[in-house]
């Protein structure tokens, strides 16, 4: 198994979920395709990961072209807080949240 993670990404994890279900399941080339054609904002940085994972496989002298891409997990990495000035003196939190991917590629079986 070979493994790759995306520590801090400035995105919601929301949003790159919806990515890595698309991705979950498929053959390394097949995700990386579906991914390349992809107008989300999250498909690059997913993409990265997964080639990523795949030259880490390849260091441990398997074939990216016979891997899967068992597991795709977002969550939380914390969240940046801002302040935004409103009506007679108050302040609304505005919190920009981002994510942590960790990618996992196992062989076909």
């Amino acid at each position: 198994m070979a493994r790759a993670t995306l520590k801090s990404h400035n995105q919601s994890p929301r949003k790159i979920r919806l990515v890595a279900n698309l991705v979950k399941g498929k053959p390394v080339p097949a995700a990386l395709a579906a991914l390349q054609f992809l107008p989300n904002r999250a498909a690059y940085p997913v993409a990265k990961l997964i080639k990523s994972a795949a030259a880490n496989a390849g260091a441990q002298g398997k074939k990216p072209e016979e891997l899967v891409v068992r597991s795709v997990i977002v969550e939380s990495a914390g969240m940046l807080k801002r302040y935004m000035p409103r009506a007679f003196g108050r302040a609304s939190l505005l919190r920009h949240r981002k994510s942590r991917v960790k990618v996992t590629l196992a062989p076909l079986v």
